[in-house]
């Protein structure tokens, strides 16, 4: 387990699609990339007096398809839950990324290691658009790193 502190940024299936749509035509990514760790996760509302509602992992694998490029662009993180294609494991072997997974049904727990979040693109994508978050000791379990060492594919072989 680790738990990571400061800037991390929203986007699902919408929001990088949009993305991608954005890098085909020549245009600027809504936020700098480079450095990057990306939160597969579409937050509830929030109630009164908290940043955020209800802040869970949803299934990285539906991003895979744009995932490639925007680690060759500089995104060095990305937290989901779920298995990652072959294309991706490579992606991040190549430009020494890391793979999270949240815990999946802890979205509540999780939005408290939420300090602050705003929309910093694509609004009207509601829950999709893309957020800045600020977050302090948010937990993450490590499943492919920085060399490819991939958890599930440890733990299979372990069965």
């Amino acid at each position: 387990m680790v738990y990571l502190s400061g800037t991390i940024y929203t986007a699902r299936d919408a929001a990088h699609k949009r993305m991608a749509e954005t890098l085909e035509k020549g245009g600027r990514l809504p936020f700098d990339i480079r450095g990057a760790i990306i939160y597969y996760m579409g937050p509830t509302p929030a109630r009164e007096g908290m940043p955020i509602g209800s802040a869970g992992p949803t299934t990285a694998g539906r991003m895979d398809k744009y995932t490639p490029e925007l680690l060759d662009l500089g995104l060095t993180g990305m937290i989901g839950k779920g298995r990652r294609s072959k294309e991706v494991h490579d992606a991040i072997i190549r430009n020494g990324a890391v793979y999270f997974a949240a815990i999946g049904g802890a979205g509540a727990l999780l939005s408290k290691a939420i300090e602050n979040a705003e929309v910093v693109a694509y609004e009207d994508l509601g829950t999709e658009a893309v957020r800045k978050l600020t977050v302090l000791d948010f937990p993450a379990i490590v499943v492919i790193d920085s060399k490819g060492n991939d958890l599930y594919e440890m733990t299979e072989k372990k069965d």
